[in-house]
């Protein structure tokens, strides 16, 4: 055994810093409950781990349809108060004004409203805030706009409810406010004449997890019923619906199951020219299997599309215009009629998205760099804020998405601009930080900005995604501050990416069969994650570098009663190749089309060096064998003293011996001679991670 050297010699692996969590496996019952619907092992047991244990929960979760919903009316206080308002707005010919937003929820928000109103005679326009001049929500300016344009009744699609100075002004002027919104609430309501947003009703009820789209939907259709015009409306805004509802990461329980799961098979043959041009345009090929029987279920799938199919094709081609360009695009898109027209602006949308791949690249690879170099200990810290000049603020969020992936830890990142509002010639316009922010499941993001209000211009968010500005002056002190709201809320476990995996699977029992039972749990996504498998000590056979963003493709092969290989990807995983010949993976399984062949794969999510152990069960004290970075080690518990040492042996005889809870170990031949050596280091940290994995600690 060596000291980590400072160069990586060629058999150390770098792998990502995972955690692990494996759902306990319940096979007597996933066997009994799998028989009795008609499902695999495997999927019985995924359904046993969301809480569904009975037929007449699979019945429902299978077939959504059937569960009987309160009606909208008895749910939301405010939404009679709501049709009433527009009802009166549209019969008086009073002009209709909606403040939508320049995310995928706020544009198809918008867009459905658009439609709906002048489906039913109002006269109605939008504005939407700049993205890069005044930021997230209704603004004074935009009051202000309204009002001199005439407006009546302003309705906001996804924003508003923490805007309680523009609505204050809005009935200043006389203008009357309805808001539609699903963010937290703040600590006072704004004044409005109608508040809808699921914050407010019971966290019991099905439509407690709407979207700003799915609040939007509501109000449409209540007022179609109201006004006995719902003829045509449904289909084409239940397409908007499930758009917006998928690309914003919104639960898929309750009510967006139902309605997501209807909207995903109108949405092949849509109605709109728009939706019709993005798909011809992002290459999205409907699925033609259909699932399985399940319970006698009559439910098919034919041509339905899959929720990635939103998530990763179609919303990030919208998201995109409203991160860089003008969401007028996005607007006249799912508006129009015109079918050449759609085309033009979906080939728009298609070339926006190419330049925000292109931007993230660039500023993931800078941010990662930056924290590289600085060394920041994430342990101390527990989050991590990196502010540079020159990003584009309208993709940062995607990248800290990504840092979240490697780090494991809640990253606010952020970029600096110049505020030119109030400043006075010749003085020069103060510098602000503009960022966005994203968490890991044990923090609250919108807690953490509150913890920093008064640091703050602006903020506001959820759990789990946030965004803010502040003076650059802030910056060091915003930094500390989150760092004393992480300490409090984190604890050194939690620093890791969490891998939440459902079933030990063999790669033998992976098939298209398998895949296709699948569809019986979607849609899947928030709340309702697809299944996720893992299999112990596979062997990568092959493995390469494909594509711009660094993709490893490779091929793992399992030996056993029956052996078994299967191709798999695993996205943006360049830095880590090769991966070791042996390993444990976590994947989910996707569809591979290619040549008019349809086979399974597998894409992974988590890896981890296996433990190859005589005993999965070693007596206190004995010694285990395992391999690690193709060396054969063994490793024992120890007593020293009053504690256990764990103690790692090479096949030169040389001994690290390390304590509980410490960062420095002991290395050498014998106790007397040994050299302290960090521990913390990656080679020595990994070496401990799999000791103790082949100890079953």
């Amino acid at each position: 055994m060596q000291e980590q050297p400072t160069s990586v010699p060629p058999h150390f692996h770098r792998l990502p810093n995972q955690r692990w969590q494996i759902y306990s496996p319940q096979t007597q019952q996933a066997e009994q409950f799998a028989a009795e619907i008609g499902l695999s092992p495997l999927l019985a047991q995924v359904l046993i781990n969301r809480g569904i244990d009975s037929v007449k929960e699979v019945q429902g979760f299978i077939e959504p349809e059937s569960l009987v919903l309160p009606a909208p009316m008895d749910e939301f206080p405010d939404l009679a108060a709501s049709v009433k308002l527009l009802r009166e707005a549209i019969s008086g010919g009073q002009k209709i004004a909606i403040c939508g937003d320049y995310d995928a929820d706020g544009m198809t928000s918008t867009a459905l409203l658009l439609r709906a109103l002048r489906a039913l005679g109002a006269n109605v326009d939008y504005a939407i805030p700049s993205r890069m001049r005044e930021g997230y929500g209704i603004n004074d300016r935009i009051v202000e706009e309204f009002h001199s344009e005439g407006v009546a009744l302003i309705l906001t699609v996804d924003n508003g409810i923490a805007a309680y100075g523009p609505v204050a002004r809005a009935r200043e002027l006389g203008v009357k406010v309805i808001i539609t919104d699903h963010h937290d609430l703040p600590p006072k309501l704004p004044p409005a004449d109608a508040i809808l947003n699921p914050k407010l009703i019971a966290e019991s009820s099905p439509y407690r997890g709407l979207a700003g789209v799915g609040v939007a939907y509501v109000l449409a259709i209540t007022l179609a019923q109201d006004m006995q015009k719902v003829g045509g409306l449904v289909n084409p805004l239940l397409e908007l619906f499930t758009l917006g509802t998928i690309a914003d990461l919104a639960p898929l329980t309750g009510v967006n199951r139902r309605w997501v799961k209807r909207g995903l098979r109108l949405l092949p043959h849509s109605q709109l020219a728009g939706v019709q041009a993005l798909i011809q345009v992002a290459g999205v090929q409907p699925g033609s299997a259909e699932s399985p029987s399940i319970l006698n279920s009559k439910t098919k799938t034919q041509n339905s599309l899959k929720p990635e199919d939103i998530g990763f094709r179609l919303g990030p081609r919208i998201n995109a215009v409203g991160r860089l360009a003008d969401p007028q695009i996005v607007i006249e898109l799912l508006t129009t009629d015109d079918r050449e027209l759609a085309l033009k602006n979906a080939m728009q949308c298609e070339q926006i998205n190419q330049r925000r791949q292109e931007l993230c690249q660039e500023i993931e690879q800078e941010a990662i760099a930056w924290c590289e170099e600085r060394a920041i200990d994430l342990q101390q810290e527990r989050v991590l804020v990196v502010v540079q000049p020159g990003w584009h603020h309208g993709v940062i969020g995607i990248v800290a998405s990504r840092l979240v992936e490697r780090y494991g830890v809640p990253v606010f990142i952020g970029t600096f601009e110049d505020e030119a509002v109030g400043a006075v010639p010749p003085c020069p316009p103060a510098k602000i930080v503009r960022g966005s922010a994203r968490g890991i499941p044990e923090f609250n993001v919108f807690d953490g900005l509150n913890f920093c209000a008064d640091l703050l211009t602006k903020f506001g968010g959820h759990k789990a995604a946030g965004g803010f500005s502040m003076p650059a002056d802030n910056l060091e002190q915003f930094r500390t501050q989150l760092s004393i709201f992480a300490n409090q809320c984190l604890q050194p476990e939690h620093l890791k990416p969490l891998v939440s995996v459902d079933v030990r699977a063999d790669l033998a029992e992976i098939s298209l069969d398998l895949y296709r039972q699948i569809d019986a749990l979607e849609p899947c996504g928030i709340e309702n994650k697809a299944p996720v498998f893992w299999t112990p000590n596979v062997c990568i056979t092959e493995q390469k570098i494909v594509g711009k963003g660094g993709h490893v493709k490779l091929t793992a092969t399992q030996d056993g009663k029956v052996s078994a290989s299967v191709k798999a990807i695993a996205w943006r995983w360049g830095e880590y190749f090769p991966l070791p010949r042996r390993v444990d993976i976590a994947y989910r399984l996707r569809e591979n089309s290619f040549n008019g062949k349809t086979s399974v794969e597998l894409e992974l999510f988590g890896v981890r060096l296996p433990a190859s152990v005589a005993s999965s069960r070693p007596p206190m004290f004995g010694k285990v064998e395992f391999d690690y970075c193709d060396r054969t080690y063994s490793c024992s518990l120890s007593p020293a003293g009053s504690i256990e040492e764990l103690r790692i042996r090479n096949s030169q005889g040389q001994v690290l011996a390390v304590a509980p809870g410490q960062n420095i170990g002991l290395l050498g031949n014998c106790r007397k001679d040994a050299r302290e050596v960090d521990v913390s280091l990656p080679f020595f940290e990994n070496l401990i991670q799999t000791a103790k994995h082949a100890l079953g600690i």
